[in-house]
């Protein structure tokens, strides 16, 4: 009975690794794929800050009713759904003509990763090891490291940009059909009441959650951590591409790079995960995080850059698991469901601005200002870091 209670816990594992690999895969193809986009659609560089917008306002508004859909329908199922729901998106991508298209299709892209991230992200930070969840954060950075890589092999052929985003659907479709067909086994690990209503959970307003001692700050976190992350994303390849003048398939290469450095950070904070709490392991990515920003601010060769890129996904990789990880710690099991939701939608406030604002910023002053508006969001986040350790006693 034991024996075939691990299996089938490892088989749920395996299972929830792959959902989260296709949760990253469309996160970093918009922004590698822009460049060429851009110059296809005519459009001005900043328009990318339309579509990015539309799809973090689909992923806040799922994160935010995260906590009641998961108790009506248990995250087995909306997981499966929300990954249908970014592959029909990437699959409507490939076919769009225009900006009006791509921003429509942002919408069903950004409600499914929502809904996913933050059902999947409380599952595990309740039932599982912080280096469960620190794995479960580098197969995502193995899912944004293989956009770039497809997208590279194919962005110079016939098929464009429109050939990464169909195979990147097919690769998704192949993770749906996955998770439809192990709905069962949610139920035989951790049980019906667990996976569908959310154990003992209270589902509390916005106003009850702003209210708890550290949700602020934790929103602060999220919200700085992210905009690094995502504004690397979204201009990492431009920056490559208008500043430093490569090519932009030899800028989707380099900006793989910096999504491996991502998921290798979160690889090692998964192995350091059996000797150093989650709050150690945060320190040691702001600092390899600040040392990668003075790595990017060197004048030189693209590949200079790639190095500091690299360095930037190391550094930042492990912060997002690690946060989610304290949020049952930091707030207890029964409300971390409902501030689960908030930090996710803080997080997706932060992709939603920041990136944004760079582009803005970038098509009035050049993309030189790139490293600069990534010094100051980890300025933000090493303040708000030390509050929240002095508030809950944290060395």
């Amino acid at each position: 009975m034991r024996e075939n209670q691990y299996k089938m816990a490892t088989i749920l594992l395996t299972v929830i690794y792959i959902a989260f690999i296709g949760l990253g895969i469309p996160d970093s193809l918009f922004g590698t794929a822009w460049p060429a986009i851009y110059t296809e659609f005519h459009l001005p560089i900043s328009s990318a800050s339309l579509v990015s917008a539309t799809i973090c306002c689909g992923t806040i508004a799922s994160s935010m009713l995260s906590a009641r859909v998961i108790r009506r329908f248990g995250t087995n199922v909306v997981s499966a759904v929300s990954t249908a729901l970014t592959a029909a998106a990437l699959l409507g991508f490939s076919f769009s003509e225009n900006l009006l298209a791509v921003c429509l299709l942002a919408i069903p892209l950004g409600l499914g990763a929502g809904a996913i991230d933050t059902a999947l992200n409380n599952y595990v930070a309740i039932h599982y090891s912080a280096r469960v969840m620190s794995f479960l954060h580098c197969f995502y950075g193995v899912g944004v490291s293989v956009s770039p890589f497809v997208l590279s092999l194919v962005i110079g052929g016939k098929s464009g940009w429109r050939g990464g985003y169909r195979i990147a659907f097919g690769i998704q479709l192949a993770i749906t059909l996955l998770l439809v067909v192990t709905l069962p086994v949610w139920h035989k690990v951790h049980g019906p009441s667990e996976t569908a209503e959310g154990g003992g959970a209270r589902d509390l307003t916005l106003g009850e959650i702003a209210r708890i001692p550290g949700v602020k700050l934790m929103w602060t976190l999220f919200i700085a951590s992210c905009a690094i992350e995502c504004t690397c994303g979204n201009w990492a390849s431009t920056f490559l591409v208008e500043y430093k003048h490569t090519p932009p398939e030899r800028a989707a290469r380099i900006v793989m790079f910096y999504y491996v450095g991502m998921a290798l950070g979160r690889f090692l904070s998964g192995l350091l995960a059996a000797k150093l709490d989650s709050w150690r392991i945060i320190r040691l990515g702001e600092m390899t995080l600040g040392i990668a920003l003075a790595v990017l601010l060197l004048p030189g060769s693209p590949l200079l850059a790639a190095a500091g890129l690299f360095l930037v996904g190391l550094g930042n990789g492990p912060l997002f698991p690690n946060f989610n990880y304290l949020t049952p710690q930091n707030f207890g099991e029964e409300a971390s469901q409902s501030v689960m939701g908030t930090q996710m939608a803080a997080a997706y406030g932060g992709i939603m601005i920041a990136p944004a604002v760079c582009g803005l910023l970038g098509q009035r002053f050049t993309m030189g200002i790139f490293p600069f508006y990534l010094i100051a969001f980890y300025l933000v986040m090493l303040l708000a870091a030390r509050q929240m350790k002095r508030l809950k006693g944290v060395a």
